[in-house]
C-alpha cells in the first residue's frame, strides 16, 4: 500500500475529517447513476507545436487538445449513453452516443458520421475511438489514469478541502517517491457527497504552473433525459452512415508463439504495449516512426535538434518536454513516457525488438 498522509486539518469549506486512506477508497469505488456539466481543460504539457504532427486534416484539431484551453458540455446516463460537445474557435464537434446510435459530428466541416452500434452490447467502447478528446473532457477518467499509478513509492495525503463547481471537495494529493517521472504531484478534488473527482491538477516536477488541469466549472447529478443522447444533424450536413460489426463468435484461446518464426512473442505494429509500472511506464509503438509524416520541415528540424542517444536498445533520437519524453528509435520503435530521459532509454533496453 502506498503511504498515506495525515487526516486533514483544518480548511474551507469546513468538512468532516477523513483519512487518506478512506477518501482513496470512496474515489475508487464511487459510482453515480448520470451527471451533466460544463467541463474547462486546460494542457501545457511542453510540446513544440508541429505542424502535420500526425498528419491528415486531424492533425491541427489533434495537438490543439494538447495545449491552451478548451471548454466542453458533457452528459452521462448509466454505462450506454454519453456526450460530449467540444466548444472551440467558433465550432463545435459532437460525440454522442444512446447506446443504439452514435453521432460524430464536425460543425466546421459540415459533416456527421452516423454509427449503428451492435444489438447485443450498449457499451460506448463499441463506437471507433475519434481522438483524445474524450478522455481530456472527463475529469473521471483523468483521475482513474493516474491512480492506477498508486504502488508504494506514492505518497497519498489529504491536503485541505476547496469548493470546485460550487460542490464541497476534499482534496487528495498524490505524489510520487521516484525520481524518475516527470510528474510532480496530482490533485483530485473529491466531491464530499458522491466521491467522485471534479477536477484534476497535474503539477510538474519542475516549475509553478500546471501542466494539465481538468475539471467541472457547473454539474449536477441528476440523471439527463434521454433525448440529451439524441443527434439530428443540421440541414446541409453531408452524413456517412457506418456499422461496426456485431461479433457473435467467443474469442479464441491465444496460440502459444512458435518459436521457429522471426516475429514470435513480440507485440504486433498497431498495438502498443508497456514497460514499466506505475509512475515509471513507458509505452512503446512498434512501427511508430514510419507513422511519423515524411517531409514535415518544422518537425525535420526538431528531430535534427535533438540529441543521438545509444545503447543496448539499438541508436536513436531522444525528444524531452517537462512533462513528456520521447525516444524514437532507428530500428522504427517509438517509446513515450511521462519518465526522465534516463528511465527511458532503461525501457527501451527492456521491450522486445
Amino acid at each position: 500500500m502506498a503511504a498515506l498522509g495525515p487526516v486533514v486539518a483544518d480548511a474551507s469549506p469546513n468538512l468532516p475529517t477523513i483519512t487518506a486512506q478512506d477518501l482513496l477508497a470512496k474515489v475508487q469505488t464511487a459510482k453515480v447513476d448520470g451527471l451533466s456539466g460544463t467541463v474547462t481543460s486546460s494542457l501545457d504539457l511542453g510540446l513544440p507545436a508541429i505542424p502535420g504532427l500526425v498528419g491528415g486534416e486531424n492533425s491541427s484539431q489533434f495537438t490543439d487538445l494538447l495545449s491552451g484551453q478548451h471548454t466542453a458540455r458533457v452528459a452521462f446516463a448509466g454505462p450506454d449513453k454519453a456526450r460530449v460537445s467540444v466548444l472551440d474557435n467558433m465550432a463545435e464537434r459532437v460525440l454522442t452516443t444512446d447506446g443504439k446510435t452514435a453521432w460524430i459530428y464536425d460543425s466546421s466541416k459540415r459533416e456527421a458520421t452516423k454509427v449503428a452500434v451492435p444489438a447485443h452490447t450498449a457499451k460506448p467502447e463499441a463506437v471507433p475511438e475519434v481522438g483524445p478528446q474524450n478522455k481530456t473532457y472527463d475529469p473521471q477518467a483523468t483521475a482513474k489514469q493516474f491512480l492506477a499509478a498508486i504502488d508504494p513509492s506514492t505518497t497519498v495525503e489529504v491536503t485541505g478541502t476547496e469548493s470546485v463547481a460550487g460542490r464541497d471537495a476534499y482534496k487528495l494529493r498524490l505524489t510520487p517517491k521516484t525520481d524518475k517521472t516527470t510528474v510532480g504531484s496530482v490533485t483530485l478534488a473529491v466531491d464530499s457527497k458522491n466521491w467522485v473527482p471534479l477536477q484534476v491538477t497535474v503539477m510538474p516536477r519542475t516549475g509553478n504552473n500546471p501542466a494539465v488541469q481538468v475539471g467541472f466549472s457547473s454539474v449536477s447529478f441528476n440523471v439527463p433525459s434521454a433525448n440529451t443522447f439524441a443527434f439530428t444533424p443540421p440541414s446541409g450536413v453531408k452524413v456517412t452512415e457506418q456499422k461496426v460489426p456485431a461479433s457473435t463468435e467467443p474469442k479464441a484461446l491465444p496460440k502459444k508463439p512458435d518459436a521457429t518464426k522471426p516475429n514470435a512473442g513480440k507485440p504486433s505494429a498497431d498495438k502498443p504495449t508497456v514497460v514499466g509500472t506505475g509512475w515509471e511506464s513507458v509505452a512503446v509503438i512498434r512501427g511508430g516512426k514510419a507513422n511519423l509524416p515524411s517531409g514535415n520541415g518544422a518537425l525535420d528540424q526538431l528531430l535534427a535538434k535533438a540529441p543521438t542517444v545509444s545503447g543496448s536498445w539499438g541508436s536513436g533520437k531522444i525528444l524531452t518536454t517537462r512533462m513528456v519524453s520521447a525516444l524514437i528509435a532507428d530500428d522504427g520503435r517509438v517509446f513515450v513516457g511521462l519518465v526522465s530521459p534516463d528511465t527511458l532509454q532503461a525501457a527501451a533496453a527492456k521491450a522486445p525488438r
